[in-house]
């Protein structure tokens, strides 16, 4: 991954087709005590940001518990010592759920390759996309769910070729643990929703829809549009279909967006369930409002939508009566990626400064910790576990 015929293979992966471990300074101390630490007595007010963690190493996605802990894959455009991260303090980690699991890439079954989306449910599991792309050679796509508790995993789902095609990246991720099922966004060269249904360990694929695909927009971060290597190996405006979604509180709407797109949509998400046609499901989508160009979205139990804003460095949100409006801007947030509630309003993101990555880039990593895990208090009723 040092020269730019890695970088091309890399994005093919991507699009044409998204060890060690560290010695923390208090790897006993829970991510509960390190939120605690940094409130305050008084009420927060709405958009006040929070780091709780400035890492040596770049986090993909972050989630937490309902108590404070926080969890966080390691993005596999800049990998690490680890794949799979607890933040034990303001700027230490433990591997989560163990060195097992965080062994190097590739070396076996019961490893993580490239974890990316993270999210943990109403019953503290802890669920992650593994898409196993950016490395050679490429690893076979899973789902895991990890009991936090224990340590051990709860359920895994194994993808086939059908449901995730080569040049497959699964990322962002939705999970109803109610009634066993989870929503995943591929946004590889056929954007598409991956619905697995835990109960009967089954999975599917709906693609070929447009609000699944990127809109001719620039990705713009900085200032500047970014490019990304394609087939070829030469450099073209980015493009990046279906990537944050998220769902309802009563479970039954799905929500979803491309990265590279200004449209947010929904579906019932019963279509998923019960196995609807495409053509059924495609019917049924709605355009429910604005967003930004965003990498991450949650939805609260009030029907709020946030997003993070790559041009803007900051969080959106639109609100239930259909209002796009700025909620936090921060020249800290490069490139804030996804975004997730944990107790009470407090919304988690991951910042990564991912554009200033090899692979959008084609020149050397730009990228300078420390790397960013902020919350922002929203003001709302916040849905953890979603």
């Amino acid at each position: 991954m040092r020269n730019k015929a890695l970088y091309a293979a890399m994005a093919v992966a991507m699009l044409a087709a998204c060890s060690p471990k560290k010695e923390a300074s208090a790897p006993n101390a829970p991510a509960a005590d390190t939120a605690a630490a940094a409130a305050t007595t008084a009420t927060p007010t709405v958009g006040q940001v929070e780091i709780v963690a400035e890492l040596d190493i770049t986090p993909g996605n972050v989630t937490a518990t309902r108590d404070g802990r926080i969890f966080a894959s390691i993005h596999g455009m800049r990998r690490g010592p680890v794949q799979l991260i607890e933040v034990t303090g303001p700027n230490s980690y433990t591997p989560f759920p163990d060195a097992g699991w965080n062994a190097k890439p590739g070396s076996g079954k019961d490893v993580l390759n490239t974890p990316h989306g993270v999210l943990v449910d109403a019953r503290d599991w802890l669920w992650v996309v593994d898409h196993g792309n950016w490395m050679e050679p490429l690893q076979a796509p899973k789902l895991v769910a990890f009991d936090i508790a224990g340590r051990k995993v709860a359920y895994r789902h194994d993808f086939d070729r059908k449901v995730a095609p080569p040049g497959q990246i699964l990322q962002d991720l939705a999970v109803d643990s109610e009634r066993g099922f989870a929503y995943i966004a591929d946004c590889g060269p056929d954007p598409a929703i991956v619905v697995v249904d835990t109960g009967n360990n089954t999975s599917r694929r709906f693609s070929k829809h447009p609000s699944l695909a990127a809109e001719d927009v620039e990705l713009v971060v900085e200032g500047k549009p970014l490019l990304f290597p394609g087939a070829d190996g030469r450099m073209g405006p980015a493009r990046v279909g279906v990537n944050p979604i998220t769902l309802s509180a009563d479970g039954e709407t799905l929500y979803f967006g491309a990265m590279n797109g200004t449209t947010w949509y929904s579906m019932p998400a019963r279509l998923l369930r019960d196995g609807a046609s495409d053509a059924d499901i495609g019917a049924a989508i709605v355009r429910v409002g604005s967003k930004p160009i965003s990498d991450g979205a949650a939805t609260d139990a009030e029907g709020n939508h946030f997003f993070t804003n790559l041009a803007a460095n900051g969080i959106d949100v639109l609100d239930k009566d259909g209002q796009l409006k700025p909620l936090v801007r921060d020249e800290r947030f490069l490139w804030p990626d996804n975004a997730h509630f944990g107790p009470e309003s407090w919304l988690y993101v991951a910042v990564n400064q991912l554009h200033r990555n090899p692979i959008f880039s084609g020149t050397t990593d730009q990228g300078k910790p420390p790397y960013l895990i902020a919350r922002i208090w929203t003001g709302t009723r916040g849905q953890p576990g979603r």
